[in-house]
């Protein structure tokens, strides 16, 4: 079963995109769930890719994008 554009999710276009690899995502993935379960936070996945480094303001947008464009 494949997902469908409009079902997939930022950190799975951006590795698709070519934009971060499969590990930065996963890097990403944990920092979000540890801030949700110890500080009762929640942090965008595109927001920490970019604290991180790891993607650009362009690239948020052209994901951002492509999501508007598949709903």
């Amino acid at each position: 079963m494949t997902l469908q554009l409009r079902d997939k999710r930022f950190g799975v276009l951006a590795v698709e995109k070519g934009f971060i690899t499969k590990e930065q995502l996963f890097e990403a993935l944990k920092i979000q769930t540890e801030e949700n379960i110890e500080d009762d936070k929640h942090r965008l996945i595109g927001v920490i890719l970019y604290k991180l480094g790891y993607i650009t303001v362009e690239q948020i947008e052209e994901i951002l994008e492509i999501m508007r464009k598949a709903k």
